[in-house]
C-alpha cells in the first residue's frame, strides 16, 4: 500500500517543475499518465548531453520516473476531445503552460470543472496569471528576476545562477504540496479547487532569511560568496588540501572549534566573543582560522570536527557526494527499470516510497 493510492493525474507539464512535482506524487502512489506531443515529446527528451547507456538524455530520465507516456496532438480536434476526457477521468490535471493556452485548447479549469466538479487543476507559470501572465520564463530567468542571483557568487564577480535549476525544483515541491492539501479537502467537502503556482512567487518564499532582511528589516542583501550574513564562522575555508566547509551556529561551537584547532586563545578574544561580535570581525576570524587549518587536509579537519561536535564537511563534488552518501548507508540511487536514478528522499514507515516504472519512451517509439 502506497500512500496516494487511488489518485489519477494527468500529466501535462513539461521541463522541470511540474515533471518534479508528478514524479513525486507517483512515487508515493498516484497514476501519472503524461500527455505529450508527437514527434519529440517533453522538450527534455533533447536536453543532452549527458545521456544514458540507452541514449535517453539524463535530464529527463532524472524526473520522469513511475509515468507512462500518452501521445495526444493538442493541435487537433481529437487530440484535444481525447484530453478533455483524459483530464475527467483522472480528476486531477497538472500544466504549465503559458496563462491562457490550456482555455484556447478547450483544456482550461473553467471548462473541465463544468464536467468534473471535483477537478484538482494545478497551474504552474513563471509569473502568475496577473499582470506577468504574457511574459516567458525558464529558471535562469526567475533566478535573475527574483533575486536569487544577486546573492550568489562573490562580491568582486558577476552575479552567479545556482548550479542546478532550483527554482523549478521548488516550485515542483510546492507544488506537489498544494496537490495534496487539495487532495485533502475534497476527501473532507467533495470540492476539487484550482491551483496557482508560479516560479517567481516561490523563488522569493524560497529566500527565506534573505527575504525577511528585507521585508521585514530594510536590508537589501548583497553577494557575500559562501560567507552567512547573519552567522560566523560560516563558509569554506582553505587547508593543507581541499576546501572545507565550518558551520558554527552558537558559542559551544565556536568554543569546540577552537579546542580541535588547538586556538583556546581565539575563545578569550574579545572580538570573537559572541556571534555579533565574529560577525563584526569576520575578516580577521577567517584570518586566524586558515593559518591553523593549514596544519592538516578537509578530510581529516571534517573528522576531528565532527567528532568534537562542529559542523563540517569537505567540497565534494557530484561523484563524492554520492560516495559520502552511500558511506553513511543513506541509499542515495535506486536501480528503476535498470537506470540508476537518485532515490526519493522520503522514507516512510507505513507507505513506503515505491519505484514501478522507470522514465518512459515516447509513446510509439
Amino acid at each position: 500500500m502506497t500512500a496516494l493510492d487511488g489518485l489519477r493525474i494527468a500529466d501535462f507539464s513539461r521541463i522541470l517543475a511540474g515533471p518534479m512535482a508528478t514524479m513525486l506524487l507517483g512515487d508515493l502512489g498516484a497514476e501519472v499518465i503524461k500527455i505529450e506531443r508527437p514527434g519529440g515529446g517533453d522538450d527534455t527528451r533533447s536536453w543532452g548531453p549527458p545521456y544514458a547507456a540507452d541514449g535517453g538524455a539524463t535530464y529527463f530520465l532524472g524526473v520522469n520516473r513511475n509515468k507512462r507516456s500518452v501521445v495526444l496532438d493538442l493541435a487537433t480536434q481529437t487530440g484535444r476531445w481525447r484530453a478533455q476526457d483524459l483530464a475527467v477521468e483522472s480528476g486531477i490535471v497538472v500544466e504549465n503552460f503559458r496563462p491562457g493556452v490550456m482555455d484556447r485548447l478547450g483544456l482550461g479549469y473553467d471548462e473541465l470543472v463544468d464536467r468534473r466538479p471535483d477537478l484538482i487543476y494545478c497551474s504552474i507559470s513563471a509569473f502568475g496569471s496577473g499582470e506577468g501572465a504574457h511574459l516567458p520564463g525558464y529558471d535562469l530567468i526567475v533566478q535573475a528576476v527574483g533575486g536569487l542571483m544577486s546573492i550568489t557568487g562573490s562580491p568582486d564577480q558577476e552575479p552567479q545562477k545556482v548550479g542546478v535549476a532550483v527554482v523549478d525544483v521548488i516550485t515542483g515541491l510546492f507544488a506537489a504540496l498544494g496537490i495534496v492539501a487539495a487532495v485533502r479537502h475534497r476527501e473532507r467537502t467533495g470540492e476539487g479547487q484550482h491551483i496557482e503556482v508560479d516560479l517567481l512567487s516561490c523563488a522569493l518564499a524560497a529566500l527565506t532569511n534573505q527575504a525577511a532582511g528585507y521585508t521585514a528589516g530594510g536590508v537589501v542583501p548583497q553577494r557575500m560568496g559562501n560567507q552567512h550574513p547573519s552567522i560566523a564562522p560560516y563558509e569554506t575555508l582553505p587547508t593543507g588540501d581541499g576546501d572545507l566547509a565550518v558551520a558554527v551556529g552558537n558559542d559551544k561551537q565556536f568554543h569546540d572549534l577552537c579546542v580541535v584547532l588547538e586556538a583556546l586563545e581565539l575563545v578569550g578574544d574579545p572580538r570573537f566573543g559572541s556571534n555579533t561580535a565574529r560577525v563584526e570581525n569576520r575578516g580577521v576570524l577567517r584570518k586566524e582560522l586558515v593559518t591553523r587549518l593549514s596544519r592538516r587536509d578537509a578530510g581529516e579537519w571534517a573528522k576531528l570536527l565532527n567528532d568534537a561536535g562542529v559542523p563540517a564537511g569537505p567540497v565534494n563534488d557530484i561523484a563524492g557526494a554520492f560516495d559520502y552518501a552511500h558511506a553513511l548507508g543513506l541509499q542515495p540511487t535506486v536501480d528503476v527499470g535498470g537506470i540508476s536514478l537518485t532515490r526519493n528522499p522520503l522514507r516512510m514507515a507505513r507507505t513506503p516510497v515505491r519505484y514501478v516504472l522507470p522514465p518512459p519512451r515516447l509513446e510509439g517509439d
